[in-house]
C-alpha cells in the first residue's frame, strides 16, 4: 500500500513541476530535479523522508 502511495504522490509531483515550468516559470524545473536527485539518494541510503511521512501517516513500522 506504501509503494502506490509513493508512486502516485512522486507522480503527481512530476507531472506539476511539468506543468508548472511550462506555464509560469523555468524555474519550477528545479522542482523536477530536487525529485530525481531525491529518488537517486533513496536508492544508495536505503531513506526517504516521504516514505518516512507516508509510514507515520498510515502508521506502518
Amino acid at each position: 500500500m506504501l509503494n502506490k502511495y509513493f508512486r502516485i504522490i512522486v507522480g503527481t509531483f512530476v507531472l506539476l513541476s511539468v506543468v508548472l515550468t511550462v506555464y509560469v516559470n523555468s524555474n519550477w524545473m528545479w522542482f523536477t530535479v530536487f525529485i530525481g536527485v531525491n529518488l537517486i539518494q533513496s536508492a544508495f541510503t536505503k531513506w526517504c523522508l516521504l516514505e518516512t511521512i507516508l509510514s507515520k501517516v498510515f502508521k506502518i513500522k
